[in-house]
């Protein structure tokens, strides 16, 4: 089966840090550029990061620059989002996403990141 899981989402205070994972499955993960993306509860899903497929080549939204690193490890068929000094406005669902043609992109159930008190 052709998809992508996320985990690694919970409940952490400000300044906190986190670690969420995208397995891959289904087809030749090291082929791809994967990507990040969030959506805040009554907003539109937004870009946070994206690696390419060797991942020699990183790009971050201005607003996570910083304090979010993207990773892949293609052997393990495995993306990363390893965030730190986490804000209250980096509460979201977090989706995995995978460019696997032009108009084509996998995408997982996401999941759920919560920065509070």
């Amino acid at each position: 089966q052709v998809e992508v899981v996320e985990s690694g989402g919970g409940f952490m205070q400000p300044g906190g840090s986190l670690r969420l994972s995208c397995a891959a499955s289904g087809f030749i993960f090291p082929n791809y550029p994967m990507s990040w993306y969030r959506q805040a509860p009554g907003n539109e899903r937004e870009w946070v990061a994206t690696i390419t497929s060797s991942g020699d080549s990183i790009t971050y939204a201005d607003s996570v620059k910083g304090r979010f690193t993207i990773s892949r490890d293609n052997r393990e068929n495995t993306g990363y989002l390893q965030m730190n000094s986490l804000k209250p406005e980096d509460t979201g669902v977090y989706y995995c996403h995978v460019q696997l043609k032009p108009h084509i992109t996998l995408k997982g159930k996401g999941t759920l990141v919560t920065v509070s008190q």
